[in-house]
């Protein structure tokens, strides 16, 4: 896609997926693991609808300061109605794409699933980030990989069609499947020292452990993708409606085991920067 703007997953509930989505106590372990504390002057790059934000506000008190950033005024409208009205806490329009220094410097940059819609363009966000880090600042990058592809007993056909699904995102819609294990290369190629590298689940679903923000999740995402790859559908026994219901029957099922593994890495500006 060629818009400036672009975002795959944009709908008029996106907001809510994202909200629904986010684990506060899964969220606030990944940051103490990534060395957010109290004092610190945090940038969230792709904050969404704010509240990954909130929560790091609150684990930077008392003296810490958090700005967030996202390229969707609605995102940001909606940040800043939920949760911007406590001190140590604003919200802007503003694409990472672009220079970032007129917010200032930052001790710690926490980036949670963006790189993912940014296949061609990661290394210019990184490189604004890096810019507007204090010498000795730590970059802290959270991604998925090998997204959406993880399941067992899955239809036959959903398991050939999925892969051929997920290329066409990657090729024609900038996102990028295997995010993850890109990051300790990013890490690495822009200068940064002690690198530290973790690896988790994000998504690990079995039997009943199923929430209602898993299901309207994953049924979003599916939605999306007939509405930016219609056409690939026409290929697949009984199009899109099809694909719909039998990947609904098997998410719903307990038999069904669905993960997603997390990549999260961090990495040190040189003071002599």
């Amino acid at each position: 896609m060629e818009e400036s703007c672009f975002y795959l997953m944009e709908n008029e509930e996106e907001a809510i997926r994202l909200e629904m989505k986010t684990d506060p106590e899964a969220v606030k372990a990944q940051a103490q693991w990534c060395g957010v504390k109290p004092g610190l002057r945090v940038l969230d790059a792709g904050c969404g609808p704010g509240i990954t934000t909130s929560i790091l506000r609150n684990m930077i008190q008392p003296g810490g300061e958090i700005i967030g950033l996202d390229y969707s005024d609605k995102r940001i409208d909606y940040a800043t109605k939920y949760y911007g009205n406590k001190p140590g806490i604003d919200f802007y329009f503003h694409d990472l794409r672009e220079p970032i220094k007129e917010f200032g410097q930052f001790d710690l940059i926490w980036v949670r699933f963006v790189l993912e819609y940014h296949r061609i363009g990661s290394l210019d966000i990184l490189k604004n980030l890096r810019d507007c880090l204090n010498p000795g600042g730590y970059l802290c990058l959270l991604d998925l990989d090998y997204n959406c592809l993880s399941h067992y007993g899955l239809p036959a056909n959903i398991e050939i069609f999925l892969p051929k699904l997920m290329n066409e995102l990657d090729e024609h819609f900038n996102f990028d499947t295997y995010a993850g294990r890109k990051l300790y290369s990013y890490l690495y190629d822009y200068g940064f020292e002690d690198i530290q590298l973790n690896l988790m689940a994000h998504h690990l679903i079995y039997g009943s452990n199923i929430n209602d923000g898993d299901i309207f999740n994953w049924m979003k995402k599916v939605e999306m993708a007939a509405k930016w790859l219609g056409h690939l559908f026409e290929d697949y026994s009984g199009g899109h409606d099809a694909f719909f219901n039998e990947f609904k029957e098997f998410f719903m099922n307990p038999r069904r085991f669905t993960y997603t593994p997390l990549i999260i890495g961090t990495g040190r500006k040189p003071v002599s920067d």
